[in-house]
């Protein structure tokens, strides 16, 4: 599963603890998820100029250990399955070698405010690596 983003944690994604807040691992599992897709040749760019776009169906997390500020936090992500309309992705968040949290996300190819399949060249590009 290769990395694909990682940034420094911030004092303002963390509580008083300095241990970050829950909802950040979504915000960087978002961050990962638009350069995997560029990693691809798919920037967001290239969906939009031809009516497509990819939406948020569901995501769901699970803790293993804390992020805390100071640390620097990576994200790794892997297709984990593509569906003729779908694509599901598993976010590895870690720092260092210690997993703090997985996120699995959902996406749905959506043009014209509908789920649409996935184009072919898309689908090679979504699958390819």
């Amino acid at each position: 599963m290769p990395a694909v983003w990682s940034s420094p944690v911030r004092f303002v994604e963390c509580d008083q603890q300095g241990i970050v807040f829950n909802a950040h691992y979504l915000t960087w599992a978002d961050e990962a998820v638009n350069a995997w897709m560029d990693r691809r040749g798919l920037p967001w760019l290239a969906f939009t100029a031809r009516g497509l776009e990819y939406s948020l169906k569901a995501s769901s997390l699970e803790w293993s250990a804390a992020a805390r500020w100071g640390d620097t936090v990576t994200v790794d992500a892997e297709l984990e399955k593509l569906g003729r309309t779908s694509l599901t992705l598993l976010f590895t968040i870690r720092v260092g070698e210690r997993t703090c949290c997985t996120v699995r996300t959902t996406y749905v190819a959506i043009a014209d405010g509908a789920p649409t399949p996935w184009p072919d060249d898309v689908r090679a590009l979504l699958s390819a690596g």
